[in-house]
């Protein structure tokens, strides 16, 4: 039976200050950055990096993740609690101002600037994180459940720590030819696991620390080992590290917005995409005939409108909203996209196309299922294109001979963009990048005219047939050509060459190199 005096024994036991609502002053929130890829952030911790405010970080906690955060975010650097506190403060005159501090890992570091922010007074919030000790151990094949960690144990630190982790083991009694696994940038595609020994452990760092390709600050590198029996599962389960493109850094000659399937698709595959921008889009030299379409749009004088590029897409949005119209200025009309990156263009403005191509995307593939005029079932015989610069007569022709009437409107112009930074340029002329791949004719062209030939040792793929033969004529040895016009099926030709070198290297039982790779050294045995 439980009598008030035994309440009143509970309620003496020590218990948390209750927190005041952060009213006006600033929401504080504590976000674990996981183990090193962007990718495996919660969904909370993404939002409110998307929402930041003021973004505090400190050195090596989730710079990846940092580009999540809006260019109108204040990011602070923080080496003491103290400069957390001056972040704080800095929006308690700013109603809902929130403020991220972006810790590395899980986020269970946050001890000591908690402990801060709390003995002010001030509220906050924990987002935790992913984990390190259990994702990069998935990461790098060898699961282990919680309940195996005692016969296979998990540890992690920066090198000097974990050294004393594993010699600890060792005077613990344990066998020093016992299996470990060391892995240095978890979940990145800059992932390398050693597997040795427990003896051998203090020599398996003393390679990886001292290995120039870790970079200057080698001591402070986070890494994590597994010890024990889990150890063994890496020949079967090993799925990141054996990805066909893992590690390769892949140049990427288009804007990012046009590079998205591309992007996505070799991250897939466990490469890297840099993009480098070879076109640059510019308002049309005959601005008045865009705003004469607009007004055509609107009053109905055309059945449909053809949009053969993103681009096209976003210069009649802008119009539009120049004149203050949205998507509801589209009723009646029938839209027409060239592929899906026009079609998820159209959709970002609310607009549904109601003729994408099922084939081939292109403007070939468009006329394909294009429907005649019909002067029974089509009111108005006229298409508008509203196109960049670049012709597009073969459409025109084909909707004519369909019995269409076409106003052919330049909406916009492509230009050859600035040259990216020199740093780049002398990346691709001297075979630092694995592989570029070309999605046009214009793309080739461009990229040599803004940055030079890419090395011979980069492996070069092409979308078709015509961009290869654009590479050829600029002294290129095509190496892939997708079986379809399209960047998905581009990469996966790329991700069969690939495998086909790893695959050739493994059965002749030698280390997995990659293009750049190979060069380096045989340029390190010539030397």
């Amino acid at each position: 039976m439980t009598t008030a005096k035994s309440r009143r024994r509970r309620r003496s036991t020590p218990a948390p200050t209750p927190r005041p609502p952060a009213g006006a002053g600033a929401r504080v929130v504590f976000v674990g950055a996981g183990p090193g890829d962007p990718r495996l952030l919660t969904v909370e911790g993404a939002s409110l990096l998307e929402r930041a405010d003021v973004l505090a970080v400190g050195p090596g906690a989730g710079d990846q993740a940092r580009a999540l955060v809006p260019e109108s975010t204040r990011v602070v650097e923080v080496a003491a609690a103290a400069d957390l506190v001056d972040a704080i403060d800095s929006l308690q005159d700013t109603p809902g101002g929130l403020v991220v501090r972006l810790l590395s890992g899980d986020g269970s570091a946050l001890s000591d600037e908690a402990t801060t922010v709390a003995r002010l007074g001030r509220s906050f919030e924990v987002v935790p994180g992913v984990s390190p000790t259990t994702a990069v151990p998935l990461y790098a094949g060898m699961p282990v459940p919680e309940h195996l960690r005692s016969t296979s144990p998990v540890l992690a630190g920066v090198g000097p720590e974990l050294l004393t982790q594993l010699d600890a083991l060792l005077a613990d009694g344990l066998d020093p030819s016992t299996p470990v696994a060391i892995t240095e940038h978890g979940t990145t595609t800059r992932q390398r696991t050693q597997v040795g020994t427990l003896g051998d452990a203090p020599g398996m760092l003393d390679d990886l620390l001292g290995d120039p390709a870790v970079g200057a600050d080698a001591g402070a590198l986070p890494l994590v080992a597994v010890v024990g029996p889990a150890v063994e599962q890496r020949l079967e389960l090993s799925w990141f590290e054996t990805l066909p493109l893992f590690g390769w850094d892949v140049l990427v000659p288009r804007t990012k917005d046009q590079s998205g399937t591309a992007i996505a698709a070799l991250e897939g595959y466990g490469a890297t995409a840099h993009v480098v921008p070879t076109i640059a889009v510019e308002p049309p030299r005959m601005p008045q005939l865009v705003d004469k379409a607009v007004q055509g749009m609107v009053s109905g004088r055309y059945e449909w409108v053809g949009f053969t590029s993103a681009n096209a897409v976003r210069a009649i949005r802008e119009k539009f909203e120049s004149y203050g119209l949205d998507a509801r200025s589209f009723s009646g009309l029938k839209i027409a996209a060239v592929g899906g990156a026009t079609a998820r263009a159209l959709q970002e403005w609310g607009l549904a196309a109601d003729l994408v191509p099922s084939g081939e995307q292109s403007a070939a593939g468009l006329l394909e299922e294009w429907p005649p005029f019909d002067d029974l079932l089509d009111p108005i015989n006229r298409v508008l294109l509203p196109r960049a610069d670049i012709a597009t007569e073969p459409l025109v022709i084909g909707l004519t001979e369909l019995g269409w009437e076409v106003d052919d409107v330049t909406a916009y112009r492509t230009v050859r963009a600035a040259p990216p930074p020199a740093p780049v340029r002398e990346a691709i002329k001297s075979g630092d990048f694995d592989a570029v791949v070309f999605t046009s004719s214009s793309t080739v062209r461009n990229l040599v005219g803004i940055a030079g030939k890419p090395h011979k040792v980069t492996v070069v793929a092409c979308i078709g047939q015509a961009t290869a033969r654009t590479a050829e004529e600029h002294g290129l040895t095509v190496h892939v050509i997708a079986q379809e016009s399209s960047a998905q099926s581009l990469v996966d030709g790329l991700a069969e060459y690939g495998y086909g070198l790893a695959l050739e290297a493994y059965e002749r039982g030698e280390q997995v190199r990659r293009p750049s790779q190979r060069r380096r050294r045989r340029r390190e045995t010539t030397a």
